[in-house]
């Protein structure tokens, strides 16, 4: 039988989390948030967390760099402290303090969460910067990483992303997270090396080497029926491209490699119909601005199909990170049922 997928259940090491902010600090008791819609337990290891109804900047939180330091995927800013960011990561959610980036009393807030594993190829990776042109970098996926981003902790720096997708030759461009930009070309960056199960490469750009700096890496690896980090052209019609991806998406970013339009960020909690078909919020992962409506995507069984002729979502040609609800088909064969 056909190896569908290794993760029957997603919800095992990627979790979306809606909540409202109640403003609560940690010394009272802080705003506990239980990952409540699954029978799985998840210990998260990344928490990126975005308010919703207010103009508020994205906030990271990492277990390596430690839950009370927070990076801007929207500025360059460098990572602040606050005791009253995360306060723990929980056995099955976190908490959050009386910060109004995380828990603005009142405010609706996403969080998007990561556990850290091999089996669901996620590193998370921290080094110190030394500046020198072709530095190896280890990792510990035991694959070759399709997808990453890196930030210079201490420095006011972009946030560069690697993807395998985005030209012929991945290993000579880069793109930015942290503010619309179309793919560039720099040997400073990844020293065009192409990453290999063990490592990846790194340059003498202070964004990703800088020297004495404390830097930080997330990586993504393929996996079947769980995660996919690919491309597609969009075709310029309000019956949009259909992209495959093997399982009913829980998260879905994508940037136009050709213009300076942006990640954007779809998931499956957050829909002016309740979580359901169209799926017309999304999220400017560079801006603070609240969510916005009006570009619709359809979430389905096996992938996503765009519904608008828009450039932000199908005029070019656009590189993808996703992750799973649900496979498409079970590692038993069974296929599991549309939305």
């Amino acid at each position: 039988m056909a190896a569908y997928t290794t993760i029957d259940d997603p919800s095992a090491y990627f979790k979306v989390q809606l909540y409202t902010g109640n403003g609560t600090a940690i010394g009272s008791g802080g705003n506990a948030i239980t990952f409540g819609d699954t029978d799985t337990n998840m210990q998260p290891d990344m928490v990126w967390i975005k308010s919703r109804s207010t103009g508020e900047h994205h906030m990271v939180f990492d277990a390596v760099r430690g839950s009370t330091k927070a990076l801007n995927t929207s500025r360059t800013n460098a990572e602040a402290t606050n005791t009253e960011f995360i306060n723990t990561f929980g056995s099955d959610g976190f908490t959050v303090g009386s910060n109004d980036k995380v828990n603005y009393n009142t405010a609706t807030f996403v969080s998007w969460c990561w556990k850290e594993s091999a089996t669901a190829g996620f590193d998370i990776v921290s080094f110190t910067g030394n500046a020198t042109d072709d530095r190896d970098i280890s990792h510990s996926l035991s694959a070759v990483p399709h997808f990453w981003v890196t930030r210079n902790r201490p420095d006011a720096e972009n946030w560069l992303v690697y993807h395998h997708k985005n030209t012929s030759a991945p290993e000579t461009d880069y793109l930015l997270l942290d503010e619309p930009s179309a793919t560039a070309d720099n040997s400073i960056v990844w020293s065009d090396e192409a990453p290999t199960s063990s490592v990846y490469t790194v340059g003498t750009a202070n964004s990703v080497n800088g020297n004495t700096d404390a830097m930080i890496t997330y990586l993504w690896s393929e996996k079947q029926g769980f995660s996919k980090f690919g491309s597609y052209t969009g075709n310029v019609n309000a019956d949009g491209t259909f992209i495959y991806l093997g399982f009913s998406p829980a998260f879905f970013m994508f940037a136009e490699t050709g213009n300076a339009e942006g990640f954007i960020i779809y998931d499956n909690k957050r829909s002016d119909s309740g979580g359901s078909n169209p799926n017309d919020q999304y999220i400017a992962v560079s801006s603070a601005n609240a969510e916005a409506s009006g570009v619709a995507v359809d979430f389905v069984s096996n992938g996503v199909k765009l519904r608008a002729n828009n450039g932000h979502i199908n005029e070019g040609t656009y590189i993808y990170a996703a992750f799973a609800e649900a496979p498409f088909v079970n590692s038993n064969g069974v296929p599991c049922n549309a939305r």
